[in-house]
């Protein structure tokens, strides 16, 4: 299912125009980033966690030339699926 799959199945389910439910989904999107972008995690009971995990800084090898280069510390989103989500997708 892609995202206008998702706009298209909001408007049948809860009886509202695609342009709603396309606002309503977008609306969910940016909410999660933002909380996201401020280092928040969002629990969502029942489904899942989206967070930030910290990747730490490395020493990596250029596959071309085989050069050591360093790779910066970063921050990576993950997503961890609760338990009845877990139970859904067996």
């Amino acid at each position: 299912m892609n995202k206008g799959e998702l706009i298209d199945n909001v408007a049948d389910e809860i009886g509202v125009t695609k342009r709603e439910a396309k606002k309503t989904v977008e609306c969910v999107f940016e909410t999660i980033t933002d909380c996201l972008a401020k280092g928040d995690a969002v629990r969502l009971v029942g489904f899942g966690t989206f967070g930030i995990r910290k990747r730490a800084a490395r020493m990596a090898r250029n596959p071309r030339t085989g050069e050591k280069i360093q790779v910066k510390a970063l921050n990576v989103p993950f997503f961890k699926a609760g338990k009845e989500l877990k139970e859904k997708a067996k």
